[in-house]
């Protein structure tokens, strides 16, 4: 099977910034939805057609990628609105309450400096701002269930950085 929109792929990749440093690489091979909101448009553009063996490597501008970096998706917040175990790399969903009300509410911000009084979140992507190269494997390609066509999702996105425990974060 090739892939086409609405279908289930299997990838594995390494990700590259433009001067080769390894950001990430996905050796075990993960499931997205072609068509929904798992992968980047131009990922998602490069894949059609293309069957289980195929190799692609892709160059993304940041625009095509996670977005130029936003230097207004940066706050600095009182230390004492946020827990003792604080550790930069953690992060929150959206600011503690009391905090810069102009912070839009629905970001994931990272912590990215601790001060004795305050703390330096950053609620821009840990990519935004980087061309990128990925080389990407299709391990296999599957027709979608209804529930994955349904929610948009197979349940991974693509680069999503998830809350964790102090101190980790993953992007994929």
């Amino acid at each position: 099977m090739e892939v086409t929109p609405q279908c289930v792929v299997a990838l594995t990749w390494t990700l590259k910034d433009t001067l080769g440093e390894e950001l990430d690489v996905l050796d075990e091979p993960v499931e997205f939805l072609v068509g929904g909101s798992d992968l980047l448009a131009k990922i998602e553009e490069a894949l059609q057609g293309h069957e289980p063996g195929a190799r692609l490597d892709l160059h993304l501008e940041p625009e095509e990628a996670f977005g130029e970096y936003d230097d207004q998706l940066v706050f600095l917040e009182p230390r004492s609105r946020f827990p003792q175990e604080l550790e930069e790399g953690m992060t929150f969903e959206g600011l503690p309450p009391g905090s810069n009300p102009d912070a839009p509410r629905d970001v994931l911000y990272t912590v990215t400096e601790i001060y004795p009084d305050h703390v330096v979140l950053d609620g821009n992507h840990p990519l935004a701002g980087i061309a990128l190269r990925l080389l990407l494997k299709v391990e296999a390609v599957r027709e979608a269930t209804e529930d994955e066509v349904g929610r948009g999702s197979t349940g991974t996105g693509f680069f999503r950085v998830q809350p964790q425990a102090p101190g980790g974060t993953s992007i994929h």
